[in-house]
C-alpha cells in the first residue's frame, strides 16, 4: 500500500499513467515484459531512492524521467521483439512482404481443387466407387482392398496419421466449411481428404508406383496459350532442405521447373506450367516429327537445367528455409537460455546462503546435496536443450534431381503447320502487345492512389499486384490482376485449367483485366470481377472466353 500525495507514491503513479498510455498502444502487450522494462535499476530501488531522496525537486525530476523512459513506446516494442519466438513482431515493409507470400501461397494451394481433382480421378481409377451427395461432400461406397493393403503396407512409414484406411467412408470432403452441415444439426460429420489423409496417401503412393517411371521417358504438350512458333523443353526437379543433424528429415521439400529452348537458354517455367499443356493428338504428332527428331533435344539437356536450378531455384529455396529456422532457433535459444540461467542464479545463491546459515548454526530446511542437484540437473539440461537448438539451427540442401520432362509445342506452331491463321512468327510483336496492356492495367491503378507491383516475371498467378492505400487506419485487400492484352478484332480470351484454379483459390481477390490493342493505342482497361465461376472438368486444359460476354460484365473498380 501506498499514501497517495507521498514521494513514493508520485512515482508509482506516474508508473500508473504511462501504462495506461503504452497499455492502448501495444494492444495490452506491455504488461507481458514489464518486469525488464527498469534495466539498469529495478523498479523496488527506485521507489526506495525516492523515499530517501524524493526532497530534492532534482532527483525526484531525474527519477521521473526514467519512468518515462523506461516506458517509452520504442523502448518496449524492442524487449517484445526480443521476447518474440514468432514472427508476430514485424515492422511495415516485412508485414506487407508476409501477407504477399501468404497470397502467392494461397493462389497455389492445391486444397481442394487441385486435390479434389486428382483424387477423384485416380479413386476411379483404381476401381473405387466415389459418389456425390450433399453439396462439397461425396459417400465412399467401396474402398478397393489394394488400397486398404497399401495403407498397412506404408504405416509407419511415411504417415502421422496412424488411422487405417476403411472399407466405406458415409461422407468425404475436400474443404473444412463442408465437415459439419451448419443447417443440418443431425447430419453426418465428414472425413476432409487432404495430402495427409491416410487414403489419400495410399491412393498417392499407388499412383506414383504405377506411373513414375512416365515422368522419366517424357511427354509431348501442347501450350494452348503460346502462339509463337518456338518450341521447349519443361523439366520437373525435385530439391529438399535437410536437418543437418539428420539427412533422413526433410524440412521442407519443392518441385520447381525449368525451360530450356532451342539455343540452350534455360529459364525459371514458374509454378507446375505442365498444368496448361494438353495432350497432343495423333495428327498433330505427325506435323512436328522434326521438332522431336532434331539435334538440340538429343543434348545433354537435363545438365543444362541443373545447372539453372543449382545456381538461382536451389539456392532461393534453400535461403528461405534457412532464414526462418535460424530466426526462430535464435529466439527460442535466447528464451531458453535466460529462463534456465535464472533459475540455475536462483539455485546457486540459494546454495551459498545455506552453507552460511549452516556454518552459522542455523537450522535449515533444505539439504545442499539436494540444492547441488537441482542446480547440476538445470545445467545439464541447458546445455542438451542449447545443443539440440544449435543442431536445429544447421539445414543442408540436398541435391537436385530431374523426375520427368516434357517437350511442349507451342499453339501457334501447329495453327501455322497446319494453315490456320491465329499464329505469330514474331516474339516481339507478341511482347510489344503484353507491355502495352500491362503498361495501361498499371498506369490505370496509381491514377486511384494505389501502390502498384509488376510480378509478372514471378509467374505467381497473377501479372499485376494494386495495393489500396488503408482506410480508417485499416489495410484493404490487394488486388491481384490478370492481364490479357488482345488485338482489337480478337473474338476470343484463351484462359487455362491452372489460371481458373487460380482465381477460384483467391476468390474476390482476383481480377481480370482486358485491354484491347490497335497499334500504339489501346482500349481499356475493362476489369471483370470474380471471371470464373467453376472449376473445369478433368479433361479441361483451357478455355476459350467469348470476348464480347466479358466485356459486357467488365465493370469499373
Amino acid at each position: 500500500m501506498l499514501a497517495k500525495g507521498t514521494r513514493e507514491g508520485a512515482v508509482f503513479q506516474r508508473l500508473f499513467d504511462k501504462l495506461e498510455v503504452e497499455r492502448q498502444a501495444l494492444g495490452g502487450r506491455v504488461f507481458d515484459i514489464l518486469g525488464e522494462v527498469f534495466e539498469e535499476k529495478s523498479l523496488r530501488e527506485l521507489l526506495i531512492e525516492a523515499i530517501r531522496y524524493g526532497e530534492d525537486p532534482e532527483r525526484q525530476a531525474r527519477l521521473l524521467r526514467k519512468v518515462e523512459g523506461a516506458l517509452d513506446t520504442e523502448h518496449l516494442k524492442t524487449i517484445i521483439h526480443r521476447h518474440a519466438l514468432s514472427e508476430e513482431v514485424m515492422d511495415e515493409r516485412r508485414l506487407f512482404a508476409v501477407r504477399e507470400e501468404m497470397e502467392k501461397a494461397e493462389a497455389r494451394k492445391l486444397q481442394p481443387y487441385f486435390i479434389r481433382s486428382f483424387f477423384q480421378q485416380a479413386f476411379q481409377q483404381l476401381q473405387g466407387e466415389l459418389r456425390p451427395r450433399e453439396p462439397g461432400r461425396w459417400e465412399i461406397t467401396h474402398v478397393p482392398a489394394v488400397i486398404r493393403e497399401r495403407d498397412r503396407q506404408i504405416t509407419g512409414r511415411d504417415r502421422r496419421n496412424l488411422n487405417p484406411v476403411l472399407r466405406k467412408y458415409d461422407r468425404v470432403c475436400f474443404e473444412k466449411t463442408f465437415v459439419r452441415l451448419v443447417d443440418r444439426v443431425n447430419s453426418t460429420r465428414a472425413e476432409m481428404l487432404h495430402p495427409g489423409h491416410p487414403l489419400m496417401q495410399s491412393v498417392t503412393d499407388i499412383v506414383l508406383e504405377q506411373h513414375r517411371n512416365k515422368l522419366k521417358q517424357g511427354a509431348v504438350l501442347v501450350d494452348p496459350r503460346d502462339m509463337g512458333l518456338t518450341p521447349r523443353v519443361t523439366f520437373i526437379i525435385d530439391h529438399s532442405v535437410k536437418e543437418g543433424r539428420n539427412p533422413d528429415l526433410v524440412v521442407s521439400r519443392r518441385m520447381q521447373f525449368v525451360d530450356i529452348d532451342p539455343q540452350g537458354r534455360a529459364s525459371n517455367a514458374g509454378w507446375a506450367p505442365h498444368l496448361d499443356g494438353e495432350p497432343i493428338s495423333d495428327a498433330d504428332l505427325k506435323l512436328v516429327q522434326d521438332v522431336l527428331s532434331a539435334s538440340w533435344i538429343t543434348q545433354d539437356l537435363e545438365q543444362l537445367a541443373l545447372a539453372h536450378a543449382s545456381t538461382h531455384l536451389v539456392p532461393e529455396h534453400f535461403n528461405e528455409v534457412r532464414l526462418r529456422r535460424e530466426r526462430h532457433v535464435d529466439k527460442t535459444l535466447a528464451a531458453v537460455h535466460e529462463r534456465l540461467v535464472k533459475e540455475i542464479n536462483f539455485w546457486s545463491d540459494r546454495y551459498i546462503k545455506l552453507q552460511d546459515d549452516l556454518a552459522a548454526g542455523k537450522d535449515v530446511r533444505l539439504t545442499l546435496e539436494n540444492v547441488r542437484r537441482t542446480i547440476d540437473e538445470l545445467t545439464a539440461r541447458r546445455q542438451s536443450r542449447e545443443q539440440e537448438l544449435l543442431a536445429m539451427r544447421h539445414v543442408i540442401s540436398a541435391t537436385p534431381i530431374v523426375v520427368g520432362g516434357a517437350l511442349v509445342i507451342p499453339a501457334g506452331l501447329l495453327l501455322q503447320r497446319n494453315g490456320e491463321p491465329g499464329w505469330s512468327a514474331d516474339p516481339d510483336a507478341r511482347r510489344r502487345i503484353e507491355l502495352i496492356a500491362m503498361r495501361a492495367v498499371m498506369d490505370a491503378e496509381q491514377a486511384l492512389g494505389h501502390q502498384v507491383f509488376d510480378v509478372s516475371a514471378e509467374k505467381c498467378g497473377w501479372d499485376v499486384t494494386s495495393r489500396p492505400p488503408a482506410v480508417n487506419g485499416k489495410l484493404a485487400n490487394d488486388r491481384h490482376i490478370e492481364v490479357k492484352g488482345r488485338v482489337k478484332d480478337a473474338t476470343t480470351v484463351t484462359v487455362t485449367r491452372k489460371e481458373i484454379l487460380y482465381g477460384l483459390n483467391q476468390s474476390d481477390k482476383f481480377v481480370l483485366a482486358i485491354v484491347l490493342v490497335d497499334g500504339d493505342r489501346y482500349e481499356g482497361p475493362f476489369y471483370i470481377r470474380e471471371p470464373f465461376t467453376q472449376e473445369p472438368d478433368w479433361a479441361v486444359t483451357s478455355i476459350n472466353l467469348d470476348l464480347k460476354q466479358l466485356l459486357d460484365r467488365a465493370q469499373p473498380l
